[in-house]
């Protein structure tokens, strides 16, 4: 267990050292596409006109804009430093990786679709703050949960 701890920092030190925080081209690229890819998966949901560039208009007083910090890639590489961390196979991480951040980008989507429909049919703001940090941060927590636990349930440990 002190092993998985270990490793399980390093691995997310390492990992927002790499892909998260602006220090490289590849960062910085990345995060950009990442962010792009949501916007595009929220693209095919919202209704025309509601999405420009990276500000979703809920009326024409207050917008939402989609952020690096909305993107998925934080819990997306919280995951990815408990995979790696975890015995396993080099083959069974990489295809639970690969399954994790397809999973994780589609339930993005649908917690910036949740948090749409409850501010737009709430209070505004008010809907804002519960429907983004209390119920879309918890999809996102839940997810990872259940993933991280098929990922050892399917798993044998190995190199």
């Amino acid at each position: 267990m002190k092993r998985f701890v270990l490793l399980y920092f390093l691995f997310l030190g390492l990992l927002f050292g790499l892909f998260y925080a602006p220090t490289s081209v590849v960062s910085t690229l990345l995060n950009e596409g990442q962010t792009r890819l949501t916007l595009w998966g929220l693209s095919l949901f919202l209704d025309p006109g509601q999405l420009k560039g990276i500000d979703i208009w809920i009326n024409p007083h207050y917008k939402i804009y989609i952020s690096q910090a909305c993107n998925g890639m934080i819990p997306i590489l919280f995951l990815f430093a408990a995979i790696l961390a975890y015995p396993a196979t080099l083959w069974h991480k990489i295809v639970w990786m690969l399954i994790a951040y397809l999973l994780y980008s589609a339930i993005n989507v649908v917690r910036l679709l949740w948090v749409v429909y409850a501010t737009t049919h709430g209070r505004g703001q008010a809907e804002f703050w519960w429907s983004h940090d209390i119920v879309g941060n918890m999809m996102l927590m839940v997810t990872g949960l259940l993933l991280f636990v098929a990922y050892i349930k399917t798993g044998r440990k190995g190199s």
